[in-house]
């Protein structure tokens, strides 16, 4: 007993020594060691590989970086679809100028003097002839009752009675007398009156018309007015396009006819001009100089 309490105090009288680390299992697995079975171990990553490389190319692996070919071929589409906008654009402007240009005339239309809003119409012009016909009915009488006395078959004093009605029935027939009694015109002021009206309409569908025609060139307007492609203007169209118009418009319903497609192709003429500035107005919002030039003036 007296050897443990020896001990026990050359324990405590020695000096504390410092703890005692021992082995443990490492902190991260050591790779095993190549044995004889490495070889068939290595067969199986070169059997893997070779399978990748006899995959189908559509079987390849994504890497997460995409090919540049899809945007720039996207970017040719797109330049060539502009570009073909552009031609498109450019072409039909040059339609609607071509058609701007050879129309313009139809603006200088006077629809008063192709109107014709004086022309004596059929019952004027047969009560008119009514009352030559009474004049003439009358003159008549008076010279044949003159005569009658000449030869003695009636009385002198008739016959010289029959003179005198003859010479007062010749001075109503003349228009400066025959003002005096009546305003109506006559007869004859109707018919002057129609060739004049007819006279200065025809001039003025020649000057319209001029050396190249007009109305058969406003015919490719029709797709902005259907109305121009009625039946009843293809006799009109023809002479136009003959340079013969202004000649055989020999009567009223002729050029009331020119008049009434004049109406129409100016309204067509509206919308072009219309369509133009909209398609000029839309090349210049992109940027196309050339498309939205303006038409050369006129020499």
């Amino acid at each position: 007993m007296a050897e443990n309490q020896r001990k026990a105090a050359t324990q405590a009288n020695a000096p504390t020594q410092a703890p005692v680390l021992r082995p443990g299992r490492a902190a991260d697995p050591v790779p095993a060691p190549i044995t004889a079975d490495a070889p068939a171990s290595a067969s199986v990553p070169a059997s893997t590989s070779q399978a990748a490389e006899t995959a189908p190319a559509d079987q390849v692996p994504d890497t997460g970086q995409e090919p540049d070919k899809s945007s720039g071929s996207e970017g040719f589409r797109n330049e060539g679809s502009s570009g073909t906008e552009r031609v498109l654009a450019e072409s039909r402007q040059r339609k609607l100028r071509l058609m701007l240009r050879q129309c313009d005339r139809v603006l200088l239309m006077d629809f008063d003097l192709l109107a014709m809003n004086g022309w004596p119409d059929n019952f004027t012009m047969a009560e008119a002839r009514r009352g030559r016909d009474l004049w003439l009915f009358s003159a008549l009488i008076a010279a044949a009752i003159f005569l009658s006395g000449l030869t003695g078959f009636v009385p002198a004093w008739i016959a010289g009675g029959g003179f005198g009605a003859f010479v007062i029935i010749l001075l109503l027939g003349i228009p400066a007398v025959r003002r005096i009694y009546t305003s109506k015109p006559s007869y004859l002021d109707l018919i002057m009156t129609r060739q004049r009206m007819l006279r200065e309409a025809r001039q003025h569908v020649a000057h319209l018309e001029g050396s190249d025609g007009l109305i058969w060139q406003c015919a490719r307007m029709a797709d902005f007015n259907p109305a121009l492609k009625n039946t009843r203007f293809s006799h009109l169209l023809r002479l136009s396009e003959n340079r013969i118009l202004s000649r055989q418009l020999t009567r009223r319903e002729h050029v009331r006819l020119y008049l009434i497609y004049l109406l129409e192709a100016e309204k067509a003429y509206s919308r072009v001009q219309k369509a133009f500035f909209e398609g000029n107005q839309e090349a210049i919002d992109q940027g196309w100089e050339e498309v939205a030039a303006e038409p050369e003036p006129r020499t």
